[in-house]
């Protein structure tokens, strides 16, 4: 399971927009985390989906396994 880190923002993001709700609890949280570093909001969400997403994939390979 990899471990999350702040990202640093990349040079030539390839994206989409997409509009997403959030508590405003988290994202104070996020705004906290990212204070003083070179990460924006958005960069800080897109790795942490990266991070959940591998994660899941490793759950479903081990319970492949298991089987």
């Amino acid at each position: 399971m990899r471990k999350f880190k702040i990202p640093n923002v990349p040079k030539v993001p390839v994206s989409a927009t997409k509009s997403i709700r959030f508590p405003t609890e988290v994202i104070e949280q996020v705004e906290e985390a990212i204070r003083g570093t070179d990460c924006t909001f958005t960069a800080f969400v897109v790795e942490a989906v990266r991070v959940a997403l591998e994660n899941l994939a490793e759950d479903e390979e081990e319970q492949k396994e298991r089987e």
